[in-house]
């Protein structure tokens, strides 16, 4: 099974198209499912995604054959392009990192949108995600996903273009 954590509907509305998902409650989250795929909308930031990949966690079984998946978009520097898709492998949150993959990006988990390039790569759900499947020995396979969505400019980024970009990013990795 794919488990598959986005903090916006118009990410899972990507999904959602692709992958004929049907929609369903779990606990206080919105979840959409077919036989191989569970997608929860978690909304935004590090505590919704923590919720909501625990909820995951503690109402389905883990095999070692499932993957837990948190894609969205993400600001990034000038020097991606949007539409870049990331792998990331180290999450810097309240200024500690946490490194689960040397050789993928680093991405700064923060609290509140950031409309200045302060960071080379920004997102506000990573370390939530990151944080619930840690600390779960059962989850064997995770693996954060991030597509440039804008270079700071949260305020340009609407949900058309945010499903378009989950939608194009996945289209040929599943």
């Amino acid at each position: 099974m794919l488990y598959v954590v986005v903090a916006l509907k118009a990410e899972a509305q990507a999904f959602v198209d692709k992958y004929k998902l049907t929609k369903s409650k779990l606990a206080r989250f919105t979840l959409y499912s077919n036989a191989n795929i569970k997608l929860i909308i978690s909304g935004l930031g590090v505590i919704n995604a923590r919720a909501a990949t625990q909820t995951l966690v503690n109402n389905f079984d883990i095999t070692d054959e499932d993957k837990y998946l948190n894609i969205g978009i993400c600001g990034a520097s000038s020097v991606y392009e949007i539409g870049e898709v990331l792998e990331i492998g180290s999450i810097v949150y309240e200024k500690t990192p946490y490194t689960f993959d040397e050789e993928k990006k680093e991405i700064n988990c923060v609290d509140e949108e950031v409309s200045e390039a302060k960071y080379n790569i920004a997102d506000m759900e990573s370390y939530g995600f990151y944080d619930a499947v840690i600390h779960n020995p059962a989850i064997k396979n995770f693996s954060i996903i991030k597509v440039v969505s804008d270079h700071f400019e949260p305020r340009k980024v609407s949900k058309e273009s945010a499903k378009a970009l989950i939608y194009n990013a996945i289209k040929d990795m599943f």
